[in-house]
């Protein structure tokens, strides 16, 4: 067996003539590509153990084993069974040899004399696909490094930053009860404010670190949603007076209630945010489908068409009205989310005449639904 001292993609070149090793390797040898050599199939086997190769090039007509015999042998390993085998042979065409080299797994035959150009041609199809699967490997590893960096990013905010923030919340919530200087107690509301944002934050990229690590659970229920509603607006109703529920239809399903209300929720907290000051949000469960449930969130504002085309994606810089929303640009992302993951679906619309809708679907009961979707092929 010899090699080449190139240290880039590698072919082997499998004959039992010396002149053929020399001469193949000479055609086919270039930057960026080793020609390693082997005069029979033993070497061949010992060589592809080691060596992970672009393409091999096998003469068929070889003393002890010829190439179907080399071939049948890779294929029953593991590490050489996807090795791509072009077949070198001399003899006339023969449609039951062919057979029998294609039944041993090879992905074409070149006849004796060889065409330099078309060898070259064929060979450089699979230093190519090589490459690229080279390339695409590189990848998986990196992702899987940035799935561990995922992680760790988790768990950094699961503890070291839930944990300072309880402190500070705890302090905001006892500086009224010790002092009822009025800027003491001001302040207080304003810590306890910020506080209550960064915990929104974190939990929303604790939410999308769960959603890009595929780690996302569900934990359907049944359950009414328009009484998951009905709760979600009493506790708004105590800061904001503006919103509106409505129902029609049978409203119980099975769903994840804290999925769903924590989608509800931002729905409901940017329509009131956004929307025109002082206008209605309409908060509509429509149970009529006999398979679907439809919540609608809808209020008098306008998003602008260049930010509704991306106001589902992760880190949206704007608010539903063109503004700056205050946030991370999670929101909407993650309700997105939530509905998909119910087998559902959520879309927006806004125009000058109807205002602005958020409106989204999910099957009744979305837990078989989801079961359903991830049995497809």
């Amino acid at each position: 067996m010899t090699t080449t001292s190139d240290t880039g993609t590698r072919i082997l070149v499998v004959d039992d003539i010396p002149q053929n090793l020399v001469a193949i390797s000479a055609l086919l040898r270039r930057p960026g590509v080793a020609v390693l050599t082997a005069s029979s199939g033993t070497e061949a086997l010992e060589t592809l153990l080691v060596e992970d190769v672009a393409v091999a090039l096998v003469d068929v007509q070889m003393p002890n084993m010829d190439g179907f015999e080399l071939a049948e042998l890779l294929r029953g390993a593991e590490r050489t069974r996807r090795v791509p085998l072009i077949f070198l042979t001399a003899s006339a065409s023969d449609p039951t040899r062919t057979f029998r080299g294609y039944e041993a797994g090879a992905v074409d035959f070149l006849h004796k004399p060889i065409d330099p150009h078309v060898l070259r041609s064929k060979v450089d199809v699979f230093v190519e696909l090589h490459a690229q699967r080279r390339a695409m490997a590189t990848q998986l590893d990196q992702l899987r490094a940035a799935l561990r960096m995922n992680e760790m990013f988790v768990a950094v905010l699961s503890h070291d930053l839930r944990n300072p923030l309880s402190a500070v919340m705890n302090g905001a919530n006892l500086l009224p009860m010790l002092s009822s200087d009025e800027k003491i107690v001001n302040t207080a509301t304003r810590i306890r404010s910020s506080g209550a944002r960064m915990s929104r934050m974190v939990e929303q990229l604790l939410d999308i670190a769960r959603v890009r690590g595929g780690r996302l659970e569900m934990k359907p229920a049944k359950g009414d949603l328009l009484d998951l509603a009905t709760l979600l607006v009493d506790e708004l109703q105590s800061q904001d007076q503006r919103i509106e529920l409505t129902s029609e239809g049978a409203t119980d399903g099975t769903f994840d209630p804290d999925r769903i209300g924590a989608a509800i929720s931002n729905l409901l907290g940017n329509a009131l945010q956004h929307g025109l000051q002082g206008s209605k949000v309409n908060l509509h469960i429509d149970g009529t489908p006999a398979h679907q449930l439809l919540v609608r969130v809808s209020n008098a504002g306008v998003i602008p068409p260049e930010v509704l085309e991306t106001i589902f994606e992760p880190f949206h810089s704007s608010g539903p009205a063109g503004r700056p929303s205050g946030g991370l640009g999670l929101g909407l992302y993650i309700v997105r989310e939530f509905f998909v993951a119910h087998g559902g679906s959520i879309e927006a619309r806004s125009d000058g005449t109807s205002g602005t809708v958020f409106e989204a679907k999910m099957p009744r009961h979305a837990a078989a639904a989801r079961a359903a979707m991830d049995t497809r092929p």
